[in-house]
């Protein structure tokens, strides 16, 4: 059975947790089942350090005792090799860019988050669909328009930002990967060279970021410190958000068993 609350479709669940719900129209085709695990989502921008902090994060849970699965943007088996072979050719239009990014995400949604929510395991996301919402206003694509795209998505229990201004991320990213193309904003034309360009972009896509994380309630982490020091920090507040999430099922549980 599925009801209307606050906006989104709530998804039928157990007694034991509270149902989520989708951001949007969801995946309507889709059978609703129960989902006790939780969705866990680090967002931030490009060399942030999302994907070290998610490798680290993993191993620790799991030896919590949590059974753990992580996914990542553009990372579906069915469109991973387009959206690098798309990119490769450096002429996609914010449209083409949007809908190859939804299909991954859509992908990745029905086959692997889901699945493993239904399971109980805590789904550890880097980068969900709010990378989409701040990439594509940057790009000057109609936000209700991207917004109404992702209407698929499950909302997650906990987003963690990571926050940086862009001044202390590109020596990060120059003693890293570089900076490539698409991460530079160069299909935008913002700048005459590879760097100027990537500071007006990343410049425009932090303050993006910083808009969604007020909008939908981010936790933000200062990601301008060391390594192990916004690992704790994450691991802080992801503990915090289980003690509460446990706390809630245990009062759900005994309300259901007295009556």
């Amino acid at each position: 059975m599925i009801t209307i609350a606050s906006g989104h479709r709530d998804i039928m669940a157990p007694q034991s947790k509270p149902p989520k719900s989708w951001y949007g129209r969801g995946l309507p085709y889709l059978t609703k089942k129960p989902l006790p695990g939780h969705l866990i989502v680090i967002e931030g921008t490009d060399g942030v350090g999302r994907s070290t902090q998610v490798s680290l994060l993993s191993p620790w849970l799991e030896l919590e005792g949590y059974a753990v699965s992580s996914t990542g943007w553009t990372r579906s088996p069915l469109l991973h090799e387009t959206i690098n072979e798309a990119k490769a050719g450096h002429q996609l239009t914010v449209t083409t860019f949007s809908l190859l990014y939804a299909a991954d995400f859509a992908d990745r949604l029905e086959h692997e988050i889901l699945p493993a929510l239904q399971a109980g395991f805590i789904v550890i996301a880097d980068r969900y669909m709010y990378t989409a919402f701040a990439r594509n206003t940057a790009m000057g694509a109609d936000p209700a328009w991207t917004r109404d795209l992702f209407g698929m998505a499950l909302v997650p229990d906990l987003v963690l930002y990571l926050d940086i201004d862009v001044d202390n991320l590109i020596p990060r990213v120059v003693q890293g990967k570089g900076m490539d193309y698409w991460e530079s904003g160069m299909h935008l034309a913002l700048g005459t060279d590879l760097f100027d360009s990537f500071h007006r972009y990343q410049t425009n896509l932090i303050e993006e970021y910083r808009r969604l994380a007020q909008e939908f309630g981010f936790i933000t982490v200062d990601a301008r410190r060391s390594i192990d020091e916004v690992q704790n920090d994450l691991r802080r507040h992801i503990s915090n958000y289980l003690s509460s999430a446990d706390a809630s099922r245990s009062r759900l549980g005994s309300s259901g068993s007295g009556s």
